[in-house]
């Protein structure tokens, strides 16, 4: 397989994916906002390409990673809570973040328990949570995870358009 050959990242899914009745919660980080916008865009673009409704998507920011958990669970349940037909709960949420090892432990920390809390915010609410959180060892890789990185011929793939897709994916099968 040649190098224009092989794309990395999630394959199609068998089945048609049609998420017009779905609603969706994306949490992002401030924190790398320069990597994490086009990330969050391209979890949009992907998210209509699937049908969602513009206004069926929320999207909100907190500071780094180690909040997007805790933001993703008291959002997707006070959505819960409050659900209205104006207002229905969240089919699923993604959190979006980046994360660039430095020279400290900090990373190891922050990823590990950002992971974890992640997948158990989907768990405890029943509703899916796609891990967006790249985890890189520099920003290179993490721009290249973007579409943005900074060779002309290969500027990466975006994984936002991954995310956007296991969202729909995900939320359909709870209905």
């Amino acid at each position: 397989m040649g190098g224009d050959d092989f794309h990395k990242g999630v394959k199609e899914p068998s089945v048609k994916l049609n998420g017009y009745r779905l609603r969706i919660l994306i949490v992002h980080t401030r924190w790398n906002s320069e990597i994490v916008d086009p990330l969050v865009e391209g979890t949009i673009t992907a998210l209509l390409q699937y049908g969602v409704q513009r206004d069926n998507i929320v999207v909100k920011d907190v500071p780094g990673a180690f909040e997007l958990p805790g933001a993703a669970q008291r959002l997707i349940k006070q959505a819960q809570y409050l659900s209205s037909a104006d207002s229905p709960p969240f089919n699923a949420a993604v959190c979006i973040g980046v994360l660039i090892k430095g020279s400290t432990m900090h990373f190891e920390y922050i990823a590990d328990a950002t992971a974890n809390d992640i997948m158990r915010v989907g768990l405890e609410t029943d509703v899916p949570v796609i891990f967006g959180v790249l985890t890189c060892l520099t920003e290179e890789q993490a721009m290249q995870r973007a579409g943005i990185g900074r060779n002309e011929y290969d500027r990466g793939h975006n994984h936002g358009a991954d995310w956007g897709a296991a969202a729909v994916e995900m939320a359909l099968l709870q209905l």
